[in-house]
């Protein structure tokens, strides 16, 4: 192993997750090569920090059993080269030359992977390959883990444990980025914006909603209007940008949520900004257009006061500015507001001490929303829509305990003191009965 690390040719260049393997294979390069004139506790130390990196990667992904073949497993699914970033659009490249390079790095990753330690292991007196070989890590929530990264890695690790040879391993990871992917992009549903100095950085959301479109009761119309237009844009048709807008509470963000996990499959994924992060919005599209995924830029509880000049950004995004928006990229936002930017009534008149065309005023703020080709209204449910929430969500609990009867009286109690109807209040009210046991 000590040599193949340094006689990978496509992989292992861009990507900082190789170092614990560069650093082990160096030790074990040393203790081939320098035997008993090298520091076993020096060696041993190296050793050590570099297990400490692979059992700190194990425990962000929740790995178990072989920890070794995870890691290299994992280094596998998240290497982003040319070759990779290829398969994932079109599968194996049949006669293409740059398999020849492939097929040798495979073979170099069949060997890593099923490296033996135990001569390293007696020559310094240690155990740390066998316990990590052998692991059984602590039971864990699996909110403490990226849960999305962990299944996909372990299903590749147990397809390479049948491989063969490295021609088996190039198989299994062709099909491995075809059905999934690579990187941080292929293995990851959702995305925040972050800066590590003056880089903008994607870095994944490692735990998302679970909710579906069924867990939002009622608004049938616009969870229509909102998968038809997702659907078209996940099959490369025409789609438009979209606004949920209406009462707080109604399920917008919901909306968003489940539309994600609805079409993660199928290659949609999620981009989370808010907007005083708006001037990253061109470098975004130029880390994602080139992806073979569909990308929603989502900006929940969207809305600018008079003196907020980020919205100017957006709309060269959406429509206007120099650059065409890629086509594998919408923009999806929730709102409060229907026209996005607080309106004044002077905005309405003509008649002003301080502007002479206060119309143009408005027409620049009505410009925003106006780039949204699709506008959803969300409005407050009335008495009967709300029982209806509630006896819906009471259902699909099976710690509710009550009669139809006290579930509604105590429902529409509970809306009087808690800010009226809506399906976020009807959500609350059945947490608060299910932490008291379920009635009252």
């Amino acid at each position: 192993m000590y040599y193949a690390i340094n006689r990978l040719i496509m992989y292992g260049k861009k990507n900082g997750d190789y170092e614990p393997l560069r650093q082990i294979a160096d030790v074990i390069r040393r203790l081939v090569e320098k035997g008993n004139s090298e520091n076993g506790d020096e060696l041993i130390s190296e050793l050590y920090d570099q297990i400490y990196k692979i059992l700190d990667i194990a425990t962000k992904y929740g790995f178990d059993k072989n920890l070794w073949q995870s890691y290299i497993a994992y280094l596998m699914a998240t290497d982003e080269n040319p070759f990779s970033m290829i398969c994932e659009k079109v599968g194996r490249a049949q006669g293409a030359s740059v398999n020849k390079i492939v097929d040798q790095d495979m073979d170099w990753f069949y060997d890593m992977f099923h490296y033996d330690f135990s001569s390293v292991e007696e020559k310094l007196g240690i155990e740390c390959f066998s316990i990590l070989t052998n692991y059984h890590s602590m039971a864990k929530a699996e909110n403490t883990y990226n849960k999305s990264v962990s299944a996909k890695v372990r299903e590749l690790v147990e397809e390479l444990e049948k491989a063969k040879d490295g021609a088996d391993f190039f198989d299994v990871i062709c099909q491995f980025y075809q059905r999934y992917g690579v990187g941080k992009f292929g293995l990851n549903k959702a995305f925040r914006v972050t800066h590590q100095g003056e880089e903008m950085v994607l870095e994944p959301i490692t735990n998302t909603s679970e909710v579906s479109l069924d867990h939002l009761i009622g608004y049938d119309m616009q969870k229509n209007m909102l998968v038809e237009n997702t659907e078209a844009f996940v099959e490369g048709r025409k789609a438009n940008n979209c606004l949920l807008f209406g009462d707080s509470g109604t399920g917008k963000s919901t909306c968003i949520k489940a539309i994600l996990n609805r079409y993660y499959d199928k290659g949609l994924r999620l981009i989370e900004i808010y907007k005083h992060q708006f001037q990253d919005l061109s470098k975004i599209l130029d880390q994602v257009k080139n992806r073979n995924y569909k990308f929603i830029i989502y900006m929940d509880d969207l809305s600018f006061e008079e003196f907020e000049i980020e919205y100017k950004y957006l709309k060269a995004v959406i429509e206007g500015g120099m650059e065409i928006r890629p086509d594998n990229v919408l923009i999806y936002a929730t709102s409060n507001r229907r026209h996005l930017i607080r309106e004044t009534w002077s905005d309405r008149s003509d008649m002003s001490q301080d502007e002479l065309h206060r119309s143009d005023t408005m027409q620049e703020k009505l410009s925003l929303v106006a780039r949204f080709g699709l506008s959803i209204n969300f409005n407050k449910p009335m008495k009967k829509e709300f029982e209806e929430i509630v006896l819906g969500l009471a259902e699909a609990n099976d710690k509710i305990n009550l009669s139809k009867e006290d579930l509604l009286l105590q429902a529409n109690a509970w809306s009087l003191r808690n800010g009226g109807y809506s399906g976020r209040v009807a959500e609350q009210f059945i947490i608060h009965l299910e932490s008291i046991g379920g009635q009252k």
